[in-house]
């Protein structure tokens, strides 16, 4: 127990403190997900990016949920719909974690990939979606 009564971290490999970001921050060196992770490296760094992008576009492409066929037992309709909201869950979270780093060139990436993601589900309802000229006319 520390002296003001909470208890005391343990000591790291290189008894070094790891100091955590608590406002926004622009830069390469940044922990995201994983500890050591870009570990320091722009290529890293740009690579973690397009792995948040991509969990991003991941969470919106699978919020609208798979279309099963008429038929379908019920059972294995509500766990597959069950499965891909768990995956879509566990990514969001994943998503939510690596802004938490605080890094702006994360939460920006964040933001394009919900946007893209997003993007891409409206594209493909409004392409699969009957024009209104080939409606019936209702007289």
């Amino acid at each position: 127990m520390s002296q003001h009564g909470g208890m005391d971290m343990p000591p790291s490999d290189d008894n070094m403190m790891m100091m955590m970001q608590n406002s926004f921050y622009w830069s390469k060196d940044a922990i995201i997900l994983f500890s050591g992770w870009p570990n320091h490296s722009p290529f890293m760094y740009i690579l973690a990016l397009l792995f948040v992008f991509l969990l991003a576009v991941a969470v919106e492409v699978l919020s609208i949920p798979p279309t099963l066929k008429q038929g379908t037992i019920p059972t294995v309709a509500a766990l597959t719909q069950t499965v891909v909201h768990a995956v879509r869950m566990g990514l969001g979270y994943l998503v939510m974690l690596a802004v938490m780093s605080f890094n702006v060139g994360v939460l920006l990436v964040a933001i394009a990939g919900h946007a893209v993601g997003f993007f891409l589900n409206k594209y493909r309802a409004l392409s699969v979606a009957p024009s209104p000229e080939a409606l019936p006319l209702k007289v």
